[in-house]
């Protein structure tokens, strides 16, 4: 059994549909400010994997804006929390490059142990306004192809995602052990 320390219960859903066998947690942890998602990941895992006791995994992402130099990046739950896909709309106003990428990093480690980090890009566009109804976070304003992140299904979402990548890697990885 894996511990996936997360209060996201979409981020949880979509690992659960690869992984399976995968139990949530929500406890704290500290994040720290890094200028890398898997600087962030790999700190956070040491400390979740001792609190636990048991393999545990984290995931830290972000959406990088080409238009935007990269913002929101490392920052974009909060910027998220903050100005939501409102705010990141109005910042784009005006901006003709619209191409973005979804990062994913995964951290996974056992107690004791070294932590092992996985990653997962997906590349796009941000879209003019939201569209769809699914999945979180800036998933109604990130176009791959005619579609939002929003307009798909999980299994759709999945198959093509960051996360899907960054979780099916560690997939990989662990049934090769």
């Amino acid at each position: 059994m894996i511990y996936f320390v997360t209060g996201n219960r979409g981020k949880f859903e979509e690992a659960q549909e690869i992984l399976g066998e995968v139990e949530q947690r929500n406890i704290g942890y500290v994040e720290i400010q890094a200028d890398t998602l898997e600087e962030v990941a790999a700190f956070g895992i040491r400390e979740v994997a001792e609190k636990l006791a048991s393999p545990a995994m984290i995931e830290d992402a972000g959406l990088f804006i080409n238009g935007l130099k990269g913002f929101p990046g490392v920052y974009s739950a909060y910027v998220f929390d903050t100005i939501g896909n409102d705010g990141v709309l109005r910042l784009m106003e005006g901006i003709e490059d619209r191409r973005a990428a979804f990062r994913s990093v995964v951290a996974y480690a056992e107690a004791g142990g070294e932590p092992v980090v996985f990653a997962g890009e997906l590349e796009g566009e941000i879209a003019t306004e939201p569209r769809g109804s699914g999945g979180f976070g800036y998933d109604p304003i990130f176009e791959v192809g005619n579609k939002t992140i929003a307009e798909m299904d999980l299994s759709e979402k999945n198959s093509i995602s960051h996360r899907g990548r960054s979780i099916r890697a560690l997939e990989s990885w662990l049934s090769s052990r």
